[in-house]
């Protein structure tokens, strides 16, 4: 053994111990007669102390390590007499009697300390470097702390953990594949999972009654902060269920979750319906931390001769309490940020209701004092509120509200890290249009089963039709989803229809499923959770990057292994690909 103790653990009972430790040197200060040297490993830190009057070989040694050098040390535990309380160790110090050096190190290209002055593409290039930071590493503890808690509750519950095919039929709905050329099969290809949806349900017809896995899962789409090429889901299916015992039975994880890992005695989880979530927050993922609900101003302020109002669909506010005595300059801050492309809004009319009674408007010219009155008294405004209405196509317009409800929350400090507040979204749409193919798209999937009174609508209102669907949202960030499944096969084929397949196409993407649904498929149903988003909540990060070891950039690259690459054309010859010219 390299070791006998980690560099975390020994204390102020290990006294006149003989020890054997092993680490990286983190930092030396050499006082003349005296070197001090911090070895560190995963577990923490450990004060060397080298006495050149009493060894000078082992001190000129001790000289010359540098950061990240690996060594190890032999030598007594003796009392501290600098103590440090900010680390376990810090009652004591190695009496180093032995030293070796395991490997050198070059200077690394930045600070491996818990506040580095290495920026984040440096420090994904040489990632394996960050990951000897302790936010870093913490993070995957905590990582591999949930993954266990997870494991343990769901094997509580009766669940199987089941390996599903990485390998599999590329299918059109959903997001792109990533699609892997067969050799054997030349001109055919695999697709990597963006789920393991079907096989899942072809378990329960299987008899696994109750499945889940941590598995890993694939979309080639466009990135952001809490999105990854490759992701990490907690998957699970169930039979002979209904909505309801999916709900309680997931709630639970959740809670179970927190109180294990954060220490956190989680209330009931509230649920909303989809058609609240839009009304009242301008989004199916509303952050319920706080307030600020929407009020539809429609009645109380068209037809006064703004064109901007009387032209819209909807006009829609907001109440940021307490900001009447936001400046001019703060005031066009907001305007411009709602201007922005990604939101486009076109601008954004106030109401300032002052601290001695008055109110004054953006659009005074167009509204007397008793409609302003109306419009303060929409909201139950106070003296000392800022009224914030935007207008224009219903949809877009509480879209672009929502953003502005965001930014007000952070920037008033009701979006606390610390503060946990899930939520349900229940009842969502089974189908949304898209404009650009002129034709419905399954809003989660295409196995996700209609509500029972509403399968009628289906040829006639089929926006209309609601969903066996649920989410769960923490904080703003939907963190799962999931649906009560069909089991039937002329259900599922008449879904197929209203998704625009033929009866060949639904047949060659999914007969395997049809057919499986006639040798007696149960009721099931289910729920995925991104995992790197749950784990990023619990560690208090906007970006999934930091709790996963090994993440791409926002380009989808490995910068540390420069992945994507090219082939060899003779590796493109057998997979039987021609190269484009």
């Amino acid at each position: 053994m390299h070791r006998t103790h980690t560099c975390g653990e020994l204390n102020i009972s290990d006294l006149g111990k003989e020890v054997t430790l092993a680490g990286w040197v983190q930092k030396s200060r050499d006082l003349g007669g005296m070197t001090f040297i911090d070895v560190r490993d995963r577990y923490g830190i450990t004060q060397l102390v080298f006495n050149m009057e009493e060894d000078a070989v082992i001190g000129d040694q001790a000289r010359k390590l540098a950061r990240e050098y690996v060594i190890k040390v032999q030598g007594k535990v003796v009392e501290r007499s600098n103590k440090n309380a900010k680390i376990p160790t810090g009652d004591i110090e190695i009496k180093v009697s032995s030293l070796e050096i395991l490997n050198s190190a070059k200077l690394p290209p930045f600070l491996i300390e818990d506040e580095t002055d290495g920026g984040e593409d440096l420090r994904m290039k040489y990632r394996y470097l960050d990951l000897r930071r302790n936010p870093v590493r913490n993070n995957l503890v905590l990582r591999h702390k949930m993954a266990q808690e997870i494991r343990k509750y769901l094997d509580s519950q009766n669940f199987l953990e089941v390996e599903t095919p990485v390998l599999i039929k590329s299918t059109p709905e959903g997001a792109r594949d990533f699609v892997v050329p067969s050799r054997m099969n030349p001109g055919e290809f695999y697709a990597l999972p963006q789920s393991p949806q079907t096989f899942k349900q072809l378990l329960m017809v299987s008899g696994f009654d109750r499945y889940f896995q941590i598995v890993k899962c694939f979309r080639d789409e466009d990135l952001r902060a809490d999105r990854q090429p490759e992701f990490t889901q907690i998957d699970c299916e169930m039979a002979f269920i209904e909505q309801e015992d999916i709900l309680n039975l997931f709630e639970g994880l959740i809670r179970s979750l927190f109180k294990s890992v954060k220490g956190i005695d989680l209330n009931e989880v509230p649920r909303m319906v989809y058609a609240d979530a839009m009304r009242l927050y301008g989004s199916d993922k509303p952050d319920t931390r706080f307030g600020m609900e929407f009020v539809e101003l429609n009645d109380v302020l068209k037809g006064a001769g703004f064109p901007v109002f009387d032209n819209a669909e909807l006009v829609v506010g907001i109440n940021a309490k307490g900001c009447a005595e936001y400046t001019r300059k703060q005031l066009d801050e907001l305007t411009d940020f709602v201007k922005r492309p990604q939101i486009g809004a076109t601008g954004l009319v106030y109401l300032r209701c002052n601290a001695d009674g008055s109110l004054k408007s953006s659009v005074d010219k167009f509204y007397g004092e008793e409609q302003l009155k109306a419009w303060a008294a929409a909201f139950n405004a106070e003296p000392g509120d800022l009224i914030l209405v935007m207008a224009g196509a219903a949809d877009k317009a509480r879209k672009q509200l929502n953003e502005l409800r965001l930014e007000m929350g952070s920037r008033l400090g009701l979006r606390d890290k610390n503060q946990f507040a899930p939520l349900w979204v229940i009842d969502f749409p089974l189908l949304e249009w898209d404009e650009e193919s002129g034709r419905y798209h399954a809003m989660h999937h295409p196995f996700t089963s209609p509500k029972p009174e509403d399968i009628a609508l289906l040829d006639t209102k089929p926006g209309e039709v609601r969903a066996n669907a649920y989410d769960l949202v923490i904080n703003g960030t939907e963190i799962g989803g999931g649906s009560i499944r069909i089991h039937d096969r002329a259900l599922q084929s008449l879904m197929f229809k209203h998704l625009g397949f033929t009866e060949e196409e639904a047949q060659k993407q999914f007969g395997f499923l049809l057919d499986a649904f006639e040798f007696g498929a149960p009721p099931h149903g289910g729920i995925a959770f991104g995992f790197d988003r749950l784990v990023s909540i619990f560690a208090g990060l906007d970006s999934i990057r930091d709790v996963i070891a090994f993440p791409k950039n926002n380009s989808g690259r490995d910068v540390m292994i420069d992945s994507p690459s090219t082939i060899s054309e003779e590796q493109l010859k057998e997979l039987s690909i021609k190269t484009v010219s």
